[in-house]
């Protein structure tokens, strides 16, 4: 196999995201950063060939009327949905667009990139992205801006006693509470089952195998960080496992396919091209698995949220969403 194909599949499974409460304000904000799982726009304002701005991207994302908002998923992405379960207001506004000023952070910054990474390198193949320092880079700028909304003093009593975050970095600039989630089962992704020509149960073993190799020194890291940084709480998501779960046990939870993507072309598994305004597309959403050759539908992703908020510490560990909120 391609190393590309790797490449592409590693970031469709990096997710992070960061949630923060502001409750002396009246208001609720969300912090995201991560890759294409969570983009809410930001690729929009890019020159890049990782896009999502086109139908039938967005087609049950009810805030917009069903039209493209950028976000690689028919509806919501798990950060979306984390943010409404906890009674956030509004939804983050994706770093780069015009109206990402003034109070409108107060609600909150979105500063995932489709094709961004943990490493500089990462996405290469897309031409433009915002790997993960760039992304913190601008969160470092929207903290200068709260520093001027409400003040120093306020601004880092809202960031450090009422935020979760997703990257250690942030740790200096007063973040204190962290998710981190693990790398997802890349090796079932329609993408790969169909380049690979596997069966409906099969996927590919040396990527799943990459997965829970990092995965296992990601588990030991954070107990380090856990016992030398300060007052900080970290907490693993288990994403591996719980995406692992639904895919083994889809019809458990109502789906009719784990393998085949709801909106692409080419193979098996409709795994080649991505979702655009050609390809042929499920007549039923919310049975899929995934929407694209590469992204959890909506309906995957609510499933997946809700296990992060609410779920015990086999996939979210030692507390969940609503439990770190509550710290």
């Amino acid at each position: 196999m391609a190393m590309n194909s790797y490449t592409v599949a590693l970031l469709v499974f990096f997710i992070n995201v960061s949630l923060s409460w502001g409750a002396d304000e009246g208001l609720g904000a969300s912090f995201i950063f991560g890759d294409s799982l969570v983009d809410a726009g930001n690729n929009n304002y890019l020159s890049t060939l990782s896009k999502a701005n086109i139908p039938p991207n967005g087609i049950d994302f009810a805030a917009n009327s069903g039209n493209p908002t950028g976000r690689y998923t028919n509806g919501r992405t798990i950060g979306d949905i984390v943010g409404e379960e906890l009674g956030i207001p509004n939804y983050a506004v994706p770093f780069l667009a015009p109206n990402a000023t003034g109070k409108a952070i107060l609600y909150g910054v979105n500063y995932a990139s489709g094709g961004g990474g943990i490493l500089n390198q990462t996405g290469r193949i897309f031409v433009n992205r915002l790997s993960m320092d760039i992304q913190i880079d601008y969160y470092n700028i929207t903290r200068k801006q709260f520093d001027k909304l409400l003040g120093p003093s306020k601004a880092r009593d809202y960031i450090t006693k009422k935020s979760i975050f997703s990257i250690t970095r942030l740790y200096k600039l007063d973040a204190r509470k962290f998710v981190i989630g693990n790398v997802g089962p890349i090796g079932c992704i329609p993408y790969q089952k169909t380049i690979n020509q596997l069966t409906q149960n099969q996927c590919v073993e040396l990527a799943n195998k990459l997965a829970l190799q990092y995965n296992g020194r990601l588990k030991d890291l954070l107990a380090e960080l856990n016992d030398n940084l300060p007052e900080a709480t970290f907490v693993h998501a288990n994403v591996y496992d719980l995406v692992m779960e639904v895919i083994t046990n889809y019809a458990k939870y109502g789906f009719v396919s784990a393998s085949k993507a709801c909106c692409g072309n080419g193979g098996q598994f409709q795994g080649i091209i991505p979702c655009g305004p050609t390809s042929s597309m499920c007549s039923d959403r919310s049975k899929y698995v995934f929407w694209d050759p590469y992204h959890p539908s909506e309906a995957a992703n609510l499933i997946i949220a809700k296990r992060l908020l609410d779920g015990g510490t086999k996939y979210i560990s030692p507390m969940n969403l609503r439990q770190l909120r509550d710290l």
